[in-house]
């Protein structure tokens, strides 16, 4: 099988997800063409190469409907001749855009791919595109449906993980996200926004929060209490599918759940003989991609079980992982992940994650791909697992090897 490279990855800074949010009067098909542009600049890249851009977006509704990968390929500098797939896989839909796209090149279907996506949650808001598995009953019930709030709090509640931890956890991403900017450690991939004038909207990752502490988060209310108590009482849901638990354990908060913030990623990939066709140098290898569903009550373990398969499936081992990225959707997923496979703190989001920086939706998986890889190349590392839990239930992992 023909082996597929990751060649390039750039991102645009994330801008808070709201309408005072300094990319709120920037469109997703704009934040797409710029991450685009950046793959083409940077490599002096003649775009016709690229057999197809396949463009993650979670809510596609409005000015983010209508197929927005061929629409970003159009506002962007690519050819025209490039066509353009939008794929959701939720909040892996970024990763899964890289997936399709590696497996693509493995398979012989082209030699090059862009993949990436974007979420514009100012503009866009999550949910606004409906769903069935949320308000068709005949589905809802049967699956004992309740929103990823309450799911990350039953993660706790199942796995013994309290709120102190949990704000630990959050306290810990935003230390390391401060520290990390400040090192430089996202100047290779990070690309600042920018207005029609060339003039700069946004340098910088908006959402993040330094100077948060415990004593800052102790004072946050749990955020899906009432919703699992009172009204609708989705706590009730969670107790019938689960009557082990006496009761849910309300430990997530804005604090320690991920961002809402508008964001898009890109990453380039090809084959060997694209490479030396056109002068680029690859810098990692794609060594194995995974998908998997789960239970779509507890929701968001799936990082779990898809790392088991993708390790069973490629022959390693769980110590043949330098650094992982694992997202930060809420942070019980993330203890959860460390809980079941024993893994150092310390190589898991050692740059931060969303909860401090925040998760676009359509675009995450693509930045913490690019965010890993750039820390493999920093530290000499060899090894990288990227993964991230999924809405109604699924997990997605990608693993790579810096060449």
């Amino acid at each position: 099988m023909t082996e597929a490279y990751i060649y390039d990855a750039a991102r645009t800074v994330r801008g808070k997800g709201r309408k005072d949010g300094s990319l709120h009067e920037v469109t997703a098909a704009r934040l797409s063409a710029i991450a685009l542009n950046a793959l083409k600049d940077r490599n002096d890249l003649d775009t016709r190469a690229i057999e197809d851009v396949i463009w993650g977006n979670v809510t596609q509704i409005g000015e983010q409907g209508a197929c927005l990968a061929r629409t970003a390929v159009l506002a962007s500098e690519f050819d025209e001749s490039v066509p353009g797939v939008s794929v959701n896989r939720f909040c892996a839909s970024g990763l899964e855009a890289v997936n399709m796209a590696a497996n693509q090149v493995r398979g012989g279907a082209g030699m090059a791919y862009v993949a990436g996506g974007v979420e514009c949650m100012s503009r866009v808001p999550m949910g606004t595109d409906g769903g069935a598995i949320a308000v068709d009953p005949s589905i809802a019930i049967d699956n004992y449906f309740v929103p990823q709030g309450i799911s990350a709090d039953i993660i706790a509640t199942k796995f013994g993980f309290t709120r102190d931890q949990a704000d630990a956890m959050a306290v810990e991403s935003q230390k390391r996200a401060a520290a990390a900017w400040k090192a430089g450690h996202f100047d290779k991939t990070v690309v600042p926004v920018k207005d029609i004038n060339g003039l700069t909207i946004l340098d910088h990752d908006e959402f993040m929060r330094p100077q948060t502490d415990m004593q800052s988060l102790g004072a946050l209310k749990p955020s899906f209490k009432d919703m699992g108590e009172v009204m609708p009482g989705f706590d009730k849901i969670a107790l019938m599918k689960y009557p082990e638990l006496e009761r849910i354990n309300h430990i997530h908060h804005a604090g320690n759940s991920s961002g809402i913030v508008d964001g898009a990623a890109a990453i380039l990939i090809g084959n060997k003989e694209f490479g030396e066709k056109y002068g680029l140098t690859p810098r990692a290898r794609i060594r194995a991609t995974a998908k998997i569903g789960t239970d779509p009550t507890i929701m968001l373990t799936g990082p779990v079980p898809v790392t088991e398969k993708i390790l069973r499936e490629s022959g390693m081992s769980i110590d043949d992982i330098d650094l992982f990225e694992v997202n930060e959707a809420f942070a019980s997923v993330v203890m959860r992940f460390e809980q079941a496979f024993g893994v150092d703190h310390n190589k898991v989001n050692v740059n931060g994650g969303s909860i401090a920086m925040g998760h676009p939706l359509g675009a995450t998986g693509a930045i913490i791909l690019g965010t890993l890889l750039d820390e493999l190349e920093r530290t000499g590392k060899g090894t990288g697992l990227a993964t991230l839990c999924i809405g109604s239930g699924m997990g997605a992992a990608t693993i790579i090897e810096r060449i």
